[in-house]
């Protein structure tokens, strides 16, 4: 039977896939719709194993899926709750950015 810690701690795997700069830029960029690893490449700017690292874990974590085309390999979100996340954190930020702004401009 799997237990309420089990479930936090595949939680968990998916919150530390999102938590690296680049593997959230990748993500927001699927947001979009599908990306050949090359455009995802292009977009982080890292080299190739560092990009198909960064892949790796977002697919282990359930985030995306991938599906090889010829030599290419495209990836999607797989996690459709994840817009509204995303939406939602964004959310967060521009609040406190135009927070700070303010406290800036009352100086």
């Amino acid at each position: 039977m799997t237990t309420r810690r089990q479930y936090i701690a595949e939680q968990a795997k998916i919150f530390k896939a999102l938590g690296h700069p680049s593997r959230l830029l990748m993500v927001d960029a699927l947001r979009d719709g599908e990306k050949c690893v090359c455009e995802l490449q292009a977009l982080v700017g890292d080299d190739m194993s560092t990009v198909s690292r960064h892949l790796s874990v977002l697919r282990e974590a359930g985030v995306v899926a991938s599906e090889k085309r010829g030599t290419n390999i495209y990836y999607r979100l797989a996690l459709p709750c994840l817009e509204n996340f995303l939406k939602c954190t964004c959310s967060l930020v521009e609040r406190r950015l135009l927070a700070q702004v303010e406290l800036l401009r009352d100086r």
